[in-house]
Parts: C-alpha cells; structure tokens; sequence
C-alpha cells in the first residue's frame, strides 16, 4: 500500500464524522438530550483527530498521482487548497467541541453557548470538508467533473443529429 491508498481510506472519516457530529448534535439540541448531544460533540472531537492523518497523508498521494495521464495540476493544486481549509476549520470544531463536553461535564453556564459555537463549526466544517471531497474526487474520476460529457452521451447525440 502506498500514501494514495492510505489517503483514500482515511478521506471519507472526517467527512461523514463531521456530518455524524452535526446531525447528532441538532437531534440533541431540538429533544434536549444531554447525552445525544455530548456524542455529537465527541463525534466532532473524534473527526478532527482522525482528519489529521487523512491531511498527513495527502502529499503523499499526490506525488503517486501527479504524474498520471488525465490528472488536472490545477484540479490538484484546488483540492490541496479546499482541504487544508477544511482541516482547520474541523480542528478548531473539534477544539470547540471538547470545550464544550468539558464545560457540560462541569454544568458551566456558558456550556450551552459553546455547544452552538460547535454545531455552527459543524456545519460550515461539512460542508468544507464535503467540497474537499468531491474536489479529491474529480482528480481521478473525471465522470465527476461538471464539464465531462461521457461517450455514450456523445455516441447518441451523434446519431440523433445525422440526416437519413
């Protein structure tokens, strides 16, 4: 296995965990639900450790892939980019969050603020990391691209257009 396979397994974690913190979060702040909402918390705690390794791991992958027929510098370089935007804003969530459970833990007054400081961090770091995701996604999958055309589209499109 290399950096790009280890990249490809990790990429997904601090995607869907972001996007677990957040639901579990909502479903816990809407029933208040104390221990519905401290493990939407420690879901986001959790997603930013494990977006560490998917963020170590990506110059690696890139350096497998770089060289590729069809792969996009530019597509790369956007990814690159999207990604370590992503991975801040999920560990300063993360970092909110474990406040957070902290001051719950403590029954601080200001725990409940903290708590939508979090759920707020949540969802702007899903959608960050979601667009990241789909940016990496384009890289080697060009069906995903908004200007692919497949064959077949091409293929009948072509034969539509010809005159008897």
């Amino acid at each position: 296995m290399n950096e790009a396979h280890i990249h490809l397994i990790l990429n997904h974690t601090p995607i869907l965990g972001s996007l677990f913190g957040l639901v579990l979060m909502l479903t816990g702040m809407i029933r208040q639900n104390a221990v519905v909402l401290r493990t939407g918390l420690v879901t986001l705690v959790v997603a930013a450790v494990l977006a560490m390794p998917t963020q170590l791991t990506g110059e690696g992958a890139e350096k497998v892939v770089e060289h590729q027929p069809g792969v996009s510098r530019s597509l790369l370089h956007e990814h690159e980019e999207a990604a370590e935007l992503a991975f801040w804003v999920l560990s300063a969530t993360g970092a909110l969050a474990l406040g957070s459970v902290l001051l719950l833990n403590h029954q601080h007054r200001r725990a409940a603020l903290l708590a939508r400081f979090a759920l707020a961090g949540a969802l702007l770091s899903f959608g960050l990391m979601a667009r990241a995701g789909n940016l990496g996604g384009q890289i080697m999958h060009p069906e995903t691209r908004s200007d692919f055309v497949s064959n077949a589209f091409e293929n009948e499109h072509n034969a539509s257009t010809k005159l008897p």
